[in-house]
């Protein structure tokens, strides 16, 4: 795989930033931003995630106008998972653009799909911050398939979302409120664990480790179904994980 330049893949995604700042931050890996001392991609991650999902909800909301809420949460998680964020990467030759250190570039992380997830969900928030919405969601939803719900049934992970799962059993009481916390990573850029916690109101219920962000909040509404009695093992949907 060869790398191309930051030019190269602005002409790839038919978007020319304003700060260019923006764009090397986005595809900055932690392990090229510990090298060079700059900063990683890892908060316009966090952005991205919130901003992927935003669009694709709206999207979805203005589609299906008879679709429950728990089936537009299946439908959404497949267009969001790590499996379509490749697939979308694959198109605009993100995995070449992306900036990673040299010992992360031996090991092949060009071709190790959470990262490149991460990065396609960091170059949405960059494009959010230099335009704004708009413009990010005229940049993503050529890459959402003509039949979102096709999606569900043909993506390739397909996997027990344990988080819609429990979203799914409480959503009944809308006085309760889900929220995950990362509360620790440790390790090196290409080893990294993070654990997250899984809050019902301010009560921490369990907590999850994984080798990404989602992975962890997986593994923590895993721990509450269990702990709480209610975990649905035969339930299958779409995550990214």
């Amino acid at each position: 795989m060869t790398p191309i330049t930051l030019t190269e893949f602005e002409e790839k995604i038919g978007y020319t930033f304003k700060n260019k700042k923006l764009l090397e931050n986005a595809l900055s890996h932690s392990s090229y931003a510990n090298e060079k001392s700059t900063r990683s991609n890892e908060r316009l991650e966090f952005l991205g995630d919130s901003v992927l999902s935003l669009i694709v909800s709206e999207e979805l909301f203005k589609r299906y106008k008879g679709i429950t809420e728990g089936d537009l949460s299946k439908i959404r998680a497949a267009l969001v998972c790590e499996s379509s964020l490749n697939d979308f990467a694959a198109k605009i030759s993100l995995p070449e653009a992306m900036l990673l250190g040299i010992g992360e570039e031996r090991r092949g992380g060009r071709g190790k799909p959470s990262m490149i997830a991460d990065a396609f969900e960091a170059v949405l928030a960059a494009i959010y911050l230099d335009a704004g919405f708009e413009t990010a969601k005229k940049y993503l939803l050529p890459f959402l398939p003509k039949d979102p719900e096709k999606a569900v049934l043909t993506n390739s992970c397909i996997k027990t979302d344990y988080k819609t799962i429990f979203q799914e059993i409480i959503q009944g009481n809308r006085e309760e409120r889900i929220t995950y916390h990362i509360v620790s990573e440790e390790g090196p850029p290409h080893n990294r664990i993070f654990k997250a916690e899984i809050r019902l109101n301010s009560n921490v219920l369990a907590t999850g480790e994984g080798r990404s962000k989602k992975s962890a909040e997986q593994e923590a509404a895993k721990e509450a179904l269990k702990l709480t009695g209610t975990q649905k093992s035969t339930q299958k949907s779409e995550i990214r994980g």
